[in-house]
């Protein structure tokens, strides 16, 4: 029997980077109880985190008007944590799912296309979310795919992102294309395509939330 968890689901909505400089320059642990420490926040790709930022309200938008509870990271140009605040805000909330809003960037500006990032599997880090993040993954790389025609780069597993593996619900991050390829930042940019991309990110986890 297929159960639709629908009012009672959240969301969680990380637009990514934004982090205020002096923070952002800070170490944290890569997970829990590890001596290795990585950056809070590198600054992302030029132009990366306004874009993610509107993708993420107009998901929002789009997620309230069918009667989803939305809670997100960040609402402004600015965050005062890292990547483990990140997660421990949407742990604290027991999202049903929390979805990395990002976009890409490369030395190369002919690359293009979008990829959904997922956690790699790690006993007492990650097993928990691992069969769950994996399938959000996929439903969320087909949905966008679908929706935008943009290059299909997959889905791929991440060992070194602090916000997967401080994570204790399931957790994608979306590449939603590169910034610095002038076509894809463009239509990055654009009302258009960000509410494009918003739809197939709130199709995608209605998909998901059906037990």
């Amino acid at each position: 029997m297929l159960v639709e968890l629908t009012a009672a689901a959240l969301i969680c909505l990380d637009p990514g980077h934004g982090t205020a400089p002096g923070i952002g320059t800070q170490l944290e642990p890569i997970g829990p109880g590890s001596k290795e420490l990585k950056i809070k926040d590198p600054g992302g790709a030029a132009g990366e985190a306004p874009v993610a930022l509107a993708i993420a309200r107009r998901t929002r938008a789009l997620l309230l008007a069918r009667g989803y509870r939305v809670a997100m990271t960040r609402n402004g140009a600015s965050y005062q944590g890292g990547n483990r605040e990140r997660a421990r805000f949407c742990n604290e909330r027991d999202a049903a799912l929390m979805i990395r809003i990002h976009a890409d960037g490369s030395a190369d500006p002919s690359v293009r296309g979008i990829s959904t990032l997922v956690p790699a599997l790690r006993r007492g880090w990650t097993d928990d979310i691992y069969g769950s993040s994996q399938r959000a993954a996929a439903l969320l790389q087909r949905e966008l795919v679908a929706s935008t025609g943009a290059r299909d780069l997959g889905v791929v597993e991440r060992s070194d992102l602090t916000g997967f593996n401080w994570a204790d619900v399931p957790a994608v991050l979306v590449e939603t294309g590169f910034m610095s390829n002038r076509s894809e930042s463009s239509l990055l940019r654009s009302a258009e395509y960000q509410e494009k991309v918003a739809g197939a990110l709130v199709r995608a986890t209605q998909r998901f939330l059906i037990r």
